[in-house]
């Protein structure tokens, strides 16, 4: 385009030089061509805008992801330093007080955990002197069952030596169903044990039925009538049974003498071979202390943490145990009603 428009000039200084007419012509002539240029002129361009430049994002080497062992480690040096929300925090080792807990395995074992500080250890070191050196740690075990214990009343105990470096141990207790209460102390040369701390007082599960029979509740002569007939095939029909048989089977039934309404002992007296069979029923709650509560109609008294407890002789048949509880202000009431039904084949 440059190199036009200089032949253009120099045409245009030599038609200085032409005649009049020769120079009108070649004027037309350069100001086609200036206007055929003028349209072929690509246009302007248009003002870019320049956007702000965006920080380029770093992305580390993930080296050795090929190795399970490294892929946690990796992945998050990547990621980064976890947000305060995200941390989370290991629980710590010790937590700087004198304390042991008891907890119930099994109904013949106990699982003990303690911790003594350190200063505890140097203030038994002044006190005790040379003792001290000599030593033994010990577990000892108290037998607490129903008793209000004030450390020298159990009804036994026993001792468990154990290492320095020990901080929780399983005891066995070597008797279901009772309650424990385990200290953990020193025992010196000079025989006397220095207790450090005390537990809890757990009590451990049977391992079987219970052998403690509650208050025999009274059934009524209709409906241990409407439950033996039942349970004999009488079905629903109307027998009239008179009282002192209905007493007679009531005794035999609830004493234990038989093994359900309707079936009779296997004995054999000349063998001195005999079974018995009993069922009961255990009927057990909670509530607010304080609160009223009934079961089949009768005030049923609370322990002074809002629990109860009942047993029941279990006849076969269908029994309902309506349970009602009424809160201290008699404002709120509850009921739920147990229905069982046993069968002895």
């Amino acid at each position: 385009m440059a190199k036009i428009v200089k032949k253009l000039k120099k045409i245009s200084r030599k038609l200085k030089d032409l005649s009049g007419g020769t120079r009108k012509a070649l004027r037309k002539v350069v100001a086609r061509k200036k206007r055929v240029l003028r349209l072929e002129k690509p246009p302007a361009k248009s003002p870019r805008i320049k956007r702000e430049s965006r920080p380029k994002k770093t992305v580390r080497p993930l080296s050795g992801l090929g190795y399970p062992e490294n892929k946690i480690t990796h992945m998050a040096q990547a990621l980064g330093a976890p947000s305060a929300a995200t941390q989370r925090f290991e629980l710590p080792g010790k937590y700087d007080k004198d304390i042991i807990v008891a907890q119930v395995r099994d109904p013949w074992w106990l699982y003990a955990y303690w911790e003594v500080r350190e200063a505890t250890y140097q203030r038994l070191r002044k006190e005790l002197g040379g003792l001290f050196d000599s030593a033994r740690n010990a577990l000892r075990v108290y037998d607490v069952s129903y008793i209000n214990f004030n450390g020298s009343n159990a009804h036994r105990f026993f001792d468990i030596e154990i290492n320095h470096e020990a901080n929780s141990w399983y005891v066995d207790t070597g008797g279901p169903g009772r309650s424990w209460c385990v200290d953990f102390g020193l025992k010196l040369s000079d025989g006397r044990f220095i207790v450090i701390v005390r537990s809890n007082i757990v009590m451990t599960p049977l391992e079987g039925p219970s052998w403690i029979t509650d208050e025999e509740w009274a059934v009524p002569d209709e409906l241990f009538a409407r439950l033996y007939t039942g349970a004999a095939g009488l079905g629903g029909s109307p027998v009239r049974l008179k009282k002192p048989w209905i007493n007679t089977e009531k005794q035999n039934l609830f004493s234990g003498g038989i093994s359900s309404a309707g079936v009779s002992p296997v004995r054999k007296q000349e063998r001195k071979f005999w079974l018995i069979v009993n069922t009961e029923l255990i009927l057990y709650g909670a509530t607010e202390p304080g609160s009223k509560v009934t079961v089949q109609g009768n005030p049923v008294a609370l322990r002074p943490d809002g629990t109860f407890s009942l047993r029941f002789s279990l006849p076969d048949g269908k029994q309902d145990f309506p349970v009602k509880a009424k809160s201290s202000d008699g404002i709120d009431e509850r009921a739920i009603t147990p229905a069982v039904i046993k069968e002895t084949r």
